[in-house]
């Protein structure tokens, strides 16, 4: 991935997980109601750039024939150059920008993705994340706590906060329980939970 060997060196990075258009606008999987982090992803974005940290789009891009969709039931979703596996439109322009890459993920774990360890192997200082976006209880937690997990293989310091008012499900009103019990494991394991004051 050219834009990875590419990269300067940095200390953090604000992760951002599955805001496409396959959860958010259209797809057997979309919830408009996931839209409502927005505006605070953006802030977060703006923060980070003031910062020097490293943003990263992570996009949920799936074959046809990806194990993912058995294990799931019915679940087609996010094909490789469709809509659905695009950025939503407002955040699309901060996807381009300068210090930011996309990644795309074949699982519901972006530390699983190739691009994602290959940017963790050359980015030995950077032990400093933010993650915001969707789904709290499937991608957000498995790629969270992936992240954790390969950090401490390698006795990484890190800290990764997770963003409360940044980060949301599909159906989340039927699916509180899960989105309780995502929150409530990543603190377990030392995944700070953060809001806004």
């Amino acid at each position: 991935m050219e834009k990875i060997k590419n990269l300067k060196t940095y200390k953090g990075c604000l992760i951002i997980v599955d805001m496409v258009n396959g959860f958010i606008k259209e797809g057997v999987l979309h919830d408009e109601e996931i839209a409502k982090i927005i505006p605070r992803i953006i802030e977060l974005i703006k923060e980070a750039k003031k910062e020097g940290k490293l943003i990263v789009f992570v996009k949920d891009t799936h074959t046809k024939d990806s194990a993912e969709f058995e294990r799931f039931g019915e679940t087609e979703h996010c094909l490789k150059d469709t809509l659905e596996s695009q950025v939503v439109e407002a955040l699309r322009q901060y996807e381009m920008e300068e210090d930011t890459i996309s990644i795309e993920k074949n699982s519901t774990s972006f530390m699983e993705a190739p691009d994602f360890r290959e940017l963790m192997e050359h980015e030995q200082e950077m032990n400093d994340f933010d993650v915001v976006g969707c789904c709290t209880d499937i991608c957000v937690i498995n790629g969270t706590i992936g992240l954790a997990n390969y950090l401490d293989q390698w006795n990484r310091r890190h800290t990764i906060r997770v963003h409360e008012d940044a980060i949301a499900t599909y159906g989340e009103a039927n699916r509180q329980n899960y989105v309780d019990a995502a929150k409530l494991l990543m603190e377990q394991q030392g995944i700070q939970l953060v809001k806004k004051k």
